[in-house]
């Protein structure tokens, strides 16, 4: 088994979850903290907000207190067993640090929300418009800062017709789109307070060209490739 963990580069290896230990263990805390807050919980928690910031959704109690938590762990393991059935195995092990990074960063992206639902529930006062943008933008920035790292795989990163086809549009667009993300990220992240209608209209307009100009730019990298 080892011997096959070598070969293709990737595997659920003793050394990565020990590298994970303060993931686990915060990810366990979560869980005790929902129950403990469970009791305390209204029946109705919000679970959605409309883009001015008003609740427009509720979830049950149990909901509230245990999805999150459940969630996180979830998507952890699943980003773990993921590379195990990826045609392009072998390439985790080149990115390794930077998919560590994308593992937390997800996770207490994930913490965030819960957090601020939380509070909300609770009846503290919280501006989740701002602590929602804001978590995300950090996001996009945690996000662009190792976008150039990433290799060609099936599972994480740009994945267009054209930067699957060729390795090279892979690698280009990646090294575009990591500054992009940043730069974007930042003035998000700079929005984020605006309450304002128009605030959350350049949030999305930024987000929208975080998505659509890496797709652009792979194509125009595989044609001039091509040709």
């Amino acid at each position: 088994m080892e011997g096959s963990n070598r070969e293709n580069g990737y595997g659920l290896k003793w050394e990565t979850l020990r590298q994970d230990w303060p993931l686990w263990v915060w990810m366990a805390g979560l869980l005790v903290a929902g129950l403990f807050l469970y009791p305390i919980l209204p029946e109705r928690v919000p679970s959605h907000w409309n883009i001015r910031g008003e609740v427009d959704a509720y979830s049950s109690r149990a909901f509230g207190a245990f999805f999150a938590p459940l969630l996180n762990i979830g998507l952890y393991l699943l980003m773990l067993v993921l590379p195990l059935v990826d045609p392009r195995r072998e390439n985790y092990a080149r990115f390794a640090g930077a998919y560590r990074l994308l593992r937390w960063g997800i996770v207490l992206f994930g913490s965030g929300l819960y957090l601020v639902t939380i509070l909300s529930a609770l009846g503290y006062r919280v501006n989740v418009a701002l602590g929602v943008k804001a978590l995300v933008a950090i996001l996009f920035i945690l996000i662009g800062n190792f976008m150039g790292q990433l290799r060609h795989n099936y599972f994480v990163g740009i994945k267009t017709p054209w930067t699957l086809a060729n390795e090279e549009v892979w690698r280009r667009t990646h090294r575009m789109a990591g500054p992009l993300w940043v730069v974007a990220g930042f003035l998000e992240l700079a929005l984020s307070p605006v309450q304002a209608l128009w605030g959350s209209f350049l949030f999305f307009t930024l987000t929208a060209i975080m998505v659509v100009v890496p797709i652009v730019y792979s194509y125009l990298a595989f044609r001039r490739l091509a040709s």
